[in-house]
């Protein structure tokens, strides 16, 4: 799934965040900030002049290329038609965030403070419903017109109406965006939204009214959309590779949230659809700069004469963020998939312990939980606080949620658990299913089928162990690779039975959390709500997550959640791994960021200087 860039608070795993600020000053019943944070803690005061984590003097110049690494929206891993990202239509590229700025930007050495980037503060009401933000002076597209508050107000009240599902659903207690002024913006919140709301809003993209008035926002453009980023398009080989050109004379080059940053002349993403054919092209020089997410790559493909004499680097580097949720998710719209013991049945059939050792050279370790990694994880038994939030649910849902917190099996490493196997086939004749001339089906006489649905063949190896032990019960699993645009036609209606994601709901979720999980985004098309998650007892811990005072309760809220979600097991957690696997060209510097809540690359990195 998709792990949602630091210019933006908004993707497919954004960090949640809220609107507690740090007083800088008040005019009459508002506050006025330079930053915003979830419970009040902002690290830099009102004057810093750059983030303890970047180098202020890093060399400009060079050109940086890579993979596609994270996706959000309507953007695709193997390949793009578009260059408007924010809607549903279409599949567009990876990187155009870099080309449009928002009101605020992100502190990654913090949990979920965001500071003046567009905007230079922001003033709030005393009900916190009502939200001033003073833009700076000087802002202004690439074209040269100028960026003003009714720039803003359109941009926003447009994704709110018009925006990709992923936008409009924690919108949806946003009431509306005013130009008081042209360097005001008043943002207005409804009543009842969600702590997160307002770091939302100011992590928007902001785009041009004037260029759009002409054009249609819902549809699909292979024409850039005028921007005010640090980035514009560059050079565009559809489906194949996108390039961004840093903005001479950029407004935002010296801000304190942006110096040391925006380092490289040049951006470049390459699109792969064969892992096996992007691995060749990073040793012969194609791309620079490759996050290696293959344990046999890194294991043994290393061996090549530009690693051996030392022009090509590597580096394993510690993953301080929440590992994620990455499985195998079941679309419980089905009906095949609608009983939960049929669901955990299925995941005592996959063998992680053989496929790790076997195929993932021992190099990961097993995924219990969404948060991952993370002290919002359930561990043990409710304390309680989260006791405190499941005893009006009980009887609601299964007694195992008061117990010991679900872990998933470990088989013997075999390849072939007969102990979890018939533990599987047990449960699957419990929930009405059954073996005739070693064929599993249902009552009506109905064939158990599975097939998993993927964008690419890089998890077949993966896949495949699981599908052997699938068919041991009976069951006629496959797995069958899509090209991108089939894909994604097919995810938006969740046209599938399974499908791989891999999502990260950071250290503060808020509202993020209602668009894969809560009922209402069940059945709307292109959500990301994957498995048709529709569960009352989840649909108020959502709203307990969102309405936390604090981070004691914020982490009483998600692991009582991340108990209940458990209990419901709507996928086969897979893996995860504590660090980052890098190689690059030797073209390249960085210097240690210490702790931060993000890889910070190519944000953080430079053009080694050369001689």
């Amino acid at each position: 799934m998709a792990d949602l860039d630091r210019r933006m608070l908004l993707k497919t795993g954004f960090l949640g965040a809220a609107c507690a600020l740090l007083p800088a000053g008040a005019r009459g019943q508002e506050i006025e900030s330079h930053g915003l944070s979830t419970f009040g803690d902002l690290k830099y005061g009102p004057g810093f002049q750059k983030f303890d984590y970047v180098r202020a003097d890093a060399p400009k110049g060079g050109a940086f290329s890579q993979l596609v690494y994270q996706t959000g929206y309507n953007q695709s891993f193997n390949s793009f038609d578009s260059l408007h990202i924010y809607v549903l239509k279409g599949t567009g590229a990876v990187g155009m965030d870099a080309t449009f700025a928002t009101l605020m930007a992100r502190a990654l050495d913090e949990p979920d403070a965001v500071y003046g980037y567009a905007a230079q503060s922001v003033a709030v009401s005393a009900d916190r419903q009502t939200y001033r933000f003073r833009l700076r002076p000087g802002l202004s597209f690439h074209d040269g017109s100028a960026l003003t508050a009714e720039d803003c107000a359109w941009s926003f009240n447009t994704l709110k109406e018009k925006g990709h599902p992923f936008i409009t659903e924690p919108l949806r207690f946003f009431k509306e965006a005013v130009a008081e002024a042209p360097d005001i913006v008043r943002v207005t919140l409804l009543p009842g939204r969600g702590r997160s709301l307002p770091l939302i809003v100011a992590g928007l993209p902001i785009f041009s009214k004037a260029w759009w008035s002409s054009r249609d926002f819902t549809k699909s453009t292979l024409e850039a959309p005028l921007g005010s980023g640090p980035y514009k398009v560059g050079k565009v080989d559809v489906g194949e590779a996108i390039s961004y050109e840093r903005v001479a004379n950029w407004w935002g080059e010296k801000l304190p949230t942006q110096i040391g940053t925006n380092n490289f002349d040049r951006l470049t993403w390459q699109y792969y659809r064969d892992p096996s054919v992007s691995f060749i092209a990073f040793g012969a020089g194609n791309y620079r700069f490759r996050e290696e997410s293959s344990s046999e790559n890194w294991a043994k493909g290393y061996d090549i004469p530009p690693v051996r004499e030392g022009r090509i680097k590597r580096e394993t580097v510690p993953d301080h963020t929440p590992s994620g949720a990455q499985g195998w998710y079941f679309n419980t719209r089905r009906a095949k998939f609608s009983d939960p013991r049929v669901r955990q049945a299925l995941g005592f059939v996959f063998d992680f312990e053989w496929v790790n050792r076997n195929v993932m050279y021992s190099s990961y370790q097993r995924t219990a939980s969404i948060f991952e990694n993370s002290p919002l994880k359930a561990e043990g038994k409710p304390g309680p606080d989260e006791l405190a939030l499941l005893e009006p649910h009980r009887g609601k849902v299964p007694d195992a949620v008061f117990g010991e917190a679900l872990l998933p099996p470990v088989s013997d490493g075999s390849g072939f658990d007969r102990a979890n196997l018939r533990t599987a086939l047990g449960l699957l004749k419990e929930a009405g299913w059954s073996l005739d001339n070693r064929v599993l089906k249902n009552a009506k006489g109905e064939v158990f089928t599975i097939e998993f649905l993927e964008e690419s063949d890089f998890l077949y190896k993966i896949t495949a162990p699981f599908i052997q032990n699938l068919g041991r019960l009976g069951i006629a699993a496959s797995f069958r690779a899509v090209d991108s645009s089939q894909y994604q036609r097919r995810t938006d209606a969740f046209d599938y039975d399974v499908i791989s994601r891999r999502a990260t709901y950071g250290l503060t979720p808020g509202e993020d959390m209602r668009g894969p999980f809560s009922s209402r985004t069940a059945a709307v098309p292109g959500s990301t709500n994957i498995s048709g998650i529709a569960d009352p007892v989840l649909d108020a811990l959502i709203d307990a997550i969102v309405a936390a005072d604090s981070r004691a309760a914020l982490v009483a809220a998600c692991r009582a959640f991340d108990r209940v979600l458990r209990s419901g097991y709507y996928w086969v957690p897979m893996y995860n791994r504590p660090n980052h696997w890098l190689a690059y060209w030797d073209e390249f510097e960085h210097g240690d960021p210490g702790v931060i809540y993000d890889r910070g690359i190519p944000d953080l990195w430079w053009p080694k200087r050369k001689g």
